[in-house]
């Protein structure tokens, strides 16, 4: 009878000795969660230099954010999110098996002097007009005010994460999001060649820049971590550094438009030129490839590529693709702050500037790239076949593009 009093006794000390670590636990990193209608951020991180070190060191100390994945994949297996699944073998993330074995390359760079100001005045003013934009009642477009719990998982699939650097990227196609990819991968450690990690951005090959199974996006953490995905997301908005990078949206307009239509492109030939070229290029039978129309000298026109944009029976069908559609909806301005605001325009600096932020400019350098396009005269040509009613309403449709994201309303195309 003693025996199983004392057993009792053990039991209430062991599980109340358990509640108080749960409560302590919680209140460090769970409050996130309570405040589900505002946006999720501590602010910009200041970067502090590390100073260096005499021994590289061959392991890193756990952080939070580890402990709390490796504490819920006790229960939740990668393949469905369900307890009782049997463990499949984990081959599509391997930069979490790189980080079992991460040993730092070189020590971190410290910089004698600060970010020049105009930099950090530059960063710290388009972080503003998000937030000003945002809270404009003026500026109504989709999606403005629901919460960060009201956006559907497959919306969040630009949001990539990398858990080691605490980093996580709003890929926007058309603005850089190749070099930028490839600088994600080659932090990842997850490409290796001959055993090693790759360090060359430009080493990546473009088959494996755009591959889904290199990048793990928020849209995967529902997969992994069930009904604890949302918390999570949560947690690392908070603690890690996000950023984006835009440019002017008629410019990422031509940019996609010559990219995917104007050129040969068989997917993009099939799944949008030949409706086009059906809706409004009095083209009833398009050829059935894309060499045999362009053989032909037949593919959609700029002005063919706007009518299909302000169709109203396009987003019926099916939602933009990613190449034309607005940022607010691929990256969610308003509800996620973001810490660093690239603009492709600046892309040299800003890259510069953000690599330093994120402490990995001693890693990766971003690739330099020619052929951008800017903004100047020349723009009014590409509109000089679309009617002005028609540039106007073009306009309205990427109206909140243009105000997020400072960039001027082109009066040059809209008042001919």
């Amino acid at each position: 009878m003693g025996t199983s009093r004392m057993f009792r006794v053990f039991i209430i000390l062991g599980s109340a000795f358990m509640i108080l670590l749960i409560i302590i636990y919680w209140d460090d990193v769970g409050s996130s969660h309570l405040y589900l209608h505002t946006p999720i951020s501590p602010g910009p991180k200041v970067p502090h230099p590390h100073p260096p070190r005499q021994q590289p060191q061959t392991s890193r100390t756990p952080s939070f954010l580890s402990d709390i994945d490796a504490f819920v994949n006790q229960f939740l297996e990668p393949g469905t999110g369900e307890p009782t699944d049997p463990a499949p073998a984990d081959t599509s993330n391997q930069s979490e098996k790189a980080a079992e074995r991460y040993i730092p390359r070189q020590e971190w760079k410290v910089h004698p002097s600060p970010v020049a100001a105009e930099l950090r005045q530059r960063q710290a003013q388009r972080r503003r007009l998000l937030q000003e934009m945002c809270a404009n009642d003026s500026l109504e477009f989709p999606g403005r005010n629901r919460s960060f719990d009201d956006i559907p998982n497959k919306e969040l699939d630009h949001l990539i994460v990398d858990d080691r650097h605490g980093i996580i990227y709003c890929y926007v196609p058309k603005v850089a999001c190749s070099n930028w990819k490839r600088i994600l991968i080659v932090l990842s450690e997850s490409l290796l060649r001959d055993g090693v990690p790759e360090r060359d951005p430009l080493a990546v090959p473009r088959n494996l820049v755009h591959n889904g199974s290199m990048h793990f996006t928020f849209n995967k953490f529902w997969r992994r971590y069930g009904k604890f995905a949302k918390h999570l997301m949560k947690v690392k908005l908070k603690k890690y550094t996000k950023f984006l990078f835009v440019r002017d949206p008629f410019l990422r307009l031509i940019s996609a438009y010559r990219d995917k239509l104007e050129t040969p492109n068989e997917e993009f030939y099939h799944r949008f030129a030949r409706v086009m070229l059906r809706s409004y290029g009095n083209q009833p039978t398009p050829p059935s490839t894309v060499d045999e129309a362009f053989g032909a000298g037949i593919r959609p026109s700029f002005s063919h590529f706007v009518q299909y944009l302000l169709d109203p029976r396009t987003e019926k069908k099916v939602p933009f693709n990613e190449h034309w559609q607005q940022v607010y909806r691929l990256c969610h301005p308003c509800q996620i702050q973001y810490d660093f605001v690239g603009h492709l325009e600046t892309a040299e600096e800003d890259a510069e500037q953000l690599l330093r932020q994120l402490r990995v400019d001693n890693v990766v350098e971003f690739p330099t790239s020619s052929g951008t396009l800017a903004a100047g005269g020349w723009e009014a040509d590409w509109f000089s076949t679309v009617p002005v009613a028609a540039r106007r309403e073009l306009f309205k449709l990427y109206e909140p593009d243009f105000r997020l994201f400072g960039y001027h309303r082109p009066d040059s195309v809209l008042n001919e």
